[in-house]
């Protein structure tokens, strides 16, 4: 299994669709922090008031709301939002679907026939690309507001080092929702199709709906955006250790017994 983990991680920051990934989040991450940047600045906003844009009351509360923001506040609306669910989702699909596109499980299966631990080597794998990614994304959050010169209230190393950790467990979680439906369909058609609607939060607002039509409990909070978006509030900080842990313990063994049980059912 290390080994195969190993030869993963190689292929991993050699691979087009992992570089492709981060930049994108780089970019999107970028361009989220310059709109913020272009509201709270009160001369911006008086500047596209005096060129006929029409700023109403709504734009200047929602301005001082971005200038009073903490650094995590600031972090978790970017971030909190699903956007790194659907990009851990995609990157993900693409990389696990390679082996079987290029043929590639053919050979690592003759080598080691034990498919449990191709699948246990993914899971390791799903941990360490939603972590790179994770981790990757808070360090941009933290840095691009300075390149810009906004300045946000700064908050202790030791808060953002939590939140960093509960947001990578689900995210690894949701990493596992991807290798589950790539050995179960062989493609990457619904695994991007998911990744999106359900890192969006979609999935979340349906079963939400549909259980107040039908008097059923919340059972929308358990899910993966729900926890990712619960993950922290400005009011009460970092959410309880048990809801992150519990969402997570359970959609990844969910998604981690179905992973084996289609890569031992189904043929290479």
């Amino acid at each position: 299994m290390f080994n195969m983990l190993r030869m993963d991680l190689r292929r991993l920051f050699k691979s087009r669709s992992f570089s492709i990934i981060l930049g994108v989040t780089a970019v999107l991450l970028m361009m989220v922090t310059v709109m913020a940047y272009a509201i709270a600045d009160p001369e911006m906003m008086d500047a596209m008031e005096a060129q006929g844009a029409e700023i109403i009351e709504s734009d200047r509360m929602m301005s001082e709301y971005i200038q009073n923001m903490s650094q995590l506040d600031l972090m978790h609306e970017t971030l909190g939002s699903g956007f790194l669910l659907v990009m851990t989702g995609i990157g993900m699909t693409l990389f696990v679907n390679g082996d079987f596109s290029s043929g590639f499980i053919k050979n690592i299966c003759c080598i080691n026939p034990r498919r449990r631990d191709y699948v246990l080597s993914k899971i390791a794998l799903a941990g360490i690309y939603s972590g790179i990614i994770t981790v990757l994304s808070v360090l941009l959050m933290l840095l691009l507001p300075v390149l810009i010169h906004m300045y946000p209230a700064p908050d202790s190393i030791s808060q953002i080092l939590r939140y960093v950790l509960w947001m990578w467990l689900p995210h690894w979680a949701f990493a596992l929702m991807a290798l589950a439906l790539v050995l179960l369909t062989r493609s990457t058609t619904l695994g991007i199709i998911l990744s999106l609607v359900a890192g969006s939060g979609l999935t979340v607002a349906l079963v939400g709906m549909l259980g107040r039509l039908l008097r059923w409990p919340p059972l929308e909070q358990y899910f993966l955006a729900a926890a990712v978006k619960g993950v922290y509030t400005p009011e009460s900080g970092i959410t309880p250790i048990q809801t992150i842990l519990a969402c997570t313990l359970a959609w990844a063994v969910l998604y981690g017994m179905g992973s084996l049980l289609s890569m031992e059912k189904r043929d290479i």
